[in-house]
């Protein structure tokens, strides 16, 4: 696996990167998505283009997809132009789509009876772990699979668990979406105190970031919210479909999340203030939104 020919389907914000360390170890790769023009540097460093996710499997050894949607990864691998249809079919298929744990068991079921490996692998990381090949890679499947599939997966992170059977790597992921949910209303509602108090939002950060309070999203995007970037690292509109299938599997397992719940809340009342397709971080508008009304209520 060292330097298997790969498929790579799926070149948005975070996979355009992840392709890029692929082709830079020297894996020859065939490449489609949806938008081919996303495709065009990585065509222009040596990929090849490929019309269908079936195309792409029949020409490689590795399938690895990193898609938006659920119904998006059914489609890549399921569907009648599917990786699973392809005549000549890969040694291993491997998402890195965020998607619903049921649909990674599935995806094995029809790999297994193909005689092919399937893992679900999601990531956690954003755009900068991405570009860094720093992610963290949540697996689920197989040993075996995952032991054939770590040459390949350490070029795209630094800390690679397998947590289980298929399914496993999707759970991982749907907690990791938990904390990260609860942290970013805390580091919003901290910064629209910061600013309240009339503190220097960048001292802050400083001197919090070594405490109790410090996390990944206050040293990434904290610094980002102030220089007013909201580009995104993960789409708002992707978060919010993490948190309904996490809440789906809560329902489904009994276990009461409200904290999870509220923040699906304010972000679908962030994307319909026109901030789908921007940043996570773009949370804070909503805040500064809310606290604005509250100051203007107080004043009349």
């Amino acid at each position: 696996m060292s330097l298997a020919t790969i498929g790579f389907i799926g070149t948005g914000v975070m996979g355009r990167s992840m392709a890029g360390h692929l082709l830079d170890a020297g894996h020859p790769m065939i490449v489609h998505t949806r938008t081919r023009s996303r495709a065009a540097e990585l065509l222009r460093r040596g990929a090849e283009w490929a019309e269908t996710p079936r195309a792409a499997a029949e020409r490689a050894e590795v399938v690895i997809s990193i898609v938006g949607l659920p119904e998006d990864v059914e489609s890549v691998h399921l569907g009648r132009e599917g990786t699973l249809a392809a005549d000549r079919r890969p040694r291993l298929i491997i998402d890195m789509t965020t998607s619903r744990p049921s649909l990674a068991r599935t995806i094995a079921v029809a790999a297994r009876e193909r005689g092919v490996g399937s893992l679900d692998a999601p990531v956690s990381g954003g755009d900068l772990g991405a570009r860094s090949a720093t992610l963290s890679i949540m697996v689920g499947g197989d040993e075996a699979d995952v032991a054939e599939a770590l040459p390949v997966l350490g070029r795209l992170g630094k800390t690679i668990v397998r947590h289980g059977g298929p399914g496993a790597g999707q759970h991982a992921k749907m907690v990791n979406q938990v904390l990260i949910a609860a942290t970013m209303m805390g580091l919003c509602e901290g910064l629209a105190y910061s600013r309240a108090a009339g503190l220097d939002g960048e001292r802050v950060i400083e001197s919090l970031s070594v405490g109790a309070a410090g996390s990944w999203s206050l040293a990434h995007l904290a610094p980002r919210i102030l220089r007013r970037d909201f580009a995104p690292g993960f789409f708002v509109e992707h978060f919010i479909k993490d948190l309904g299938i996490a809440l789906d599997e809560a329902a489904r397992m009994r276990l009461a999340l409200p904290a999870l719940a509220l923040a699906r809340q304010l972000y679908e009342a962030l994307r319909a203030r026109g901030h789908g397709h921007e940043g996570t971080q773009a949370l804070t508008l909503l805040y500064e939104a809310l606290c604005g009304a509250a100051r203007d209520d107080s004043e009349r």
